[in-house]
């Protein structure tokens, strides 16, 4: 597995982290927040587990989990109530981008494994 990669992922979770802190902490966006902390991290979590596997098909399953947490995060992403904030609007369609390269990242790695 890439390094450049693993450390993409890392700061993929502390953007979304460090975007969580700036947003508005009230009953809908709470459970929001929690959603997307959790999937945002497992991508990379779940790719470094990838490395470490007892062979093809569990790497390939990490891998799959791994692109799934990036869809599940946009989801989040999507849900998320910015309040007409320009700026966290700005961040929050800049993170929903980064997921989404990642997710074809990802499938692409995947798509190799499978030849």
């Amino acid at each position: 597995m890439s390094q450049e990669l693993e450390n993409r992922f890392e700061e993929f979770a502390k953007r979304v982290r460090n975007f969580c802190l700036e947003l508005k902490f009230d009953t809908i966006n709470r459970e929001y927040i929690g959603q997307l902390i959790r999937s945002s991290g497992s991508v990379g979590a779940n790719y470094i587990e990838a490395s470490d596997s007892l062979g093809k098909a569990d790497e390939l399953m990490k891998l799959k989990i791994s692109r799934r947490e990036a869809k599940e995060s946009i989801y989040w992403l999507k849900l998320l109530l910015t309040y007409d904030d320009k700026i966290l609007e700005e961040s929050r369609l800049s993170l929903i981008d980064e997921a989404l390269q990642i997710k074809k990242i990802l499938s692409t790695i995947i798509n190799k494994l499978l030849l």
